[in-house]
């Protein structure tokens, strides 16, 4: 008997960590259920380990563990299972193992560039909140990289003084204002980004016209992400509407309606709508700004306390990112201080679960203790997603732990006025942080008291295991 082929498709928001953990998973758990396995990976490098016509055709069954579109149109008429990355990486042999029961339902495709009447089907065959989120993080995915890409060329601007790209300063440099300029650019497209690739996502590409539009409205009114957010849904869900309006006409049209009423009525609708939305959600974007602020300046404790849950409860899933977009969005305003705290955050749960694995190695095992050196690696690069591993075997214990320890971290950052010009690079970007030592120090002990907090825990839960083999013995 032939063994079961499955393949499988991973992708996360980033497209840094989840993505290839969910894909080792996977590979890990069809080894050892006897299954050939091929895992396509959408991480921001591209598409790797691509699959084929071929390799689909020849599955007998095919796992989606992402949190963005992965082109699941092509699997239309197999038996799919459609999953967060995060189930991905905890529940990989389930997943196989409903493949090989045959528990799987058969996919039909929705998502066609030329019949978007399907659209609003395949959105309502997945629970309301998953397909909402997987949108949202299908813009955000695409926004990170130039986020990422134009923070760090203007952090970088900043080695030539603070001021060095002002013509009229003193330390002006050309070199300095080239950089900041062009990673202003970088950061002006976000908002158009985020708006468009969440209409892509929604209603292919044109929802991503019409929600580039709408985002750039939507930034050049300063309504700012949350007016890029509403305009991508805005501009996704008009395209579905003109789809159902304009599915009455002839065949021989299809492609007027793709190239010419898509775009021009999809545009014509989402920029009247967001005409009308611009200014509440500017006035929405600006109180939002103005509360972080005041808390920032007037309680830096609480606000340390609610960014260090938000970054440690789910590390990279849609509570973290929360934190993470608000932070990028409020360093694009040039507020550095809000970031700093959500960095330090971020960077903490990794080197949680590193220290621990070397004050108390003992109660590790040698799996453990490598991955938790490799999360020294991961931590210093702002990787959250290290800590994953750790936390699947014992959620109930570690995330409090992390949730803690983060919070310690951003606390500490705050009230010490860290500032951070780079939404991204960990400790590559120490150079730039204002108040880096401080920095370094408030990530270290908040690090080192989750440390102490997770190897205790795991001592006692080894102890406790001791006793109860003791127990059976003597018995």
């Amino acid at each position: 008997m032939s063994k079961i082929k499955i393949i499988a498709a991973t992708g996360c928001p980033t497209g840094i960590a989840h993505t290839f953990m969910a894909a080792e998973a996977l590979k890990i758990a069809a080894k050892k259920l006897n299954v050939d396995i091929k895992v396509e990976t959408h991480g921001q490098v591209g598409i790797q380990n691509e699959l084929s016509i071929q390799d689909i055709q020849d599955a007998d069954g095919v796992i989606i563990a992402a949190d963005k579109d992965v082109f699941a149109d092509r699997f239309k008429g197999k038996p799919v299972i459609d999953v967060p990355v995060a189930k991905g990486i905890r529940e990989a042999e389930a997943l196989i193992q409903a493949i090989i029961d045959a528990k799987a339902p058969v996919f039909k495709a929705a998502k066609k560039e030329a019949t978007l009447e399907e659209a609003e089907e395949y959105t309502s065959g997945n629970s309301f909140g998953r397909a909402i989120y997987k949108h949202l993080m299908n813009g955000v995915s695409h926004m990170l990289p130039f986020v990422v890409g134009g923070g760090v060329l203007i952090a970088i601007s900043f080695l030539f003084g603070i001021h060095s790209a002002e013509p009229n300063h003193e330390t002006y440099n050309p070199i300095a204002k080239f950089l900041k300029d062009v990673g202003g650019i970088g950061f002006q497209l976000m908002v158009p980004i985020l708006a468009a690739f969440i209409g892509d996502s929604i209603a292919k590409r044109p929802g991503m016209v019409a929600g580039f539009i709408g985002g750039m409205m939507a930034y050049t009114g300063g309504a700012g992400f949350l007016g890029g957010i509403v305009a991508g849904f805005l501009a996704g869900y008009v395209i579905i509407l003109l789809s159902k309006l304009l599915s009455g006409l002839s065949q021989s049209l299809e492609g007027l309606k793709a190239i010419f009423l898509y775009p021009v009525f999809g545009i014509l609708i989402t920029s009247l709508c967001m005409y009308f939305f611009v200014e509440p959600m500017t006035i929405i974007n600006e109180g939002m700004k103005t509360f972080l602020s005041d808390f920032q300046g007037a309680n830096p404790i609480i606000l340390g306390l609610i960014v260090g849950c938000m970054s440690a409860f789910d590390m990279g899933g849609p509570i973290n990112k929360a934190a993470y977009v608000t932070g990028t969005a409020l360093l694009a305003e040039g507020n550095m201080y809000f970031m700093a705290g959500v960095s330090a955050a971020c960077i903490t749960p990794p080197f949680v679960t590193a220290f621990a694995t070397v004050f108390f190695k003992h109660y590790f095992n040698q799996s453990e203790r490598n991955a938790g050196l490799i999360n020294f690696i991961l931590g210093s690069t702002h990787i959250t997603e290290g800590a994953i591993p750790f936390a699947a075997k014992n959620p109930i214990v570690l995330i409090p732990i992390l949730m803690i320890a983060s919070s310690i971290s951003a606390i500490l950052t705050y009230l010490f006025n860290v500032q951070v010009p780079a939404p991204h690079g960990g400790f590559l970007v120490l150079p730039v942080v204002t108040g880096a030592f401080q920095w370094v120090i408030s990530i270290l002990v908040g690090s080192l008291v989750g440390a102490l907090a997770f190897g205790f825990a795991r001592k006692i839960s080894a102890q406790k295991k001791e006793m109860k083999n003791n127990l059976k013995q003597s018995a």
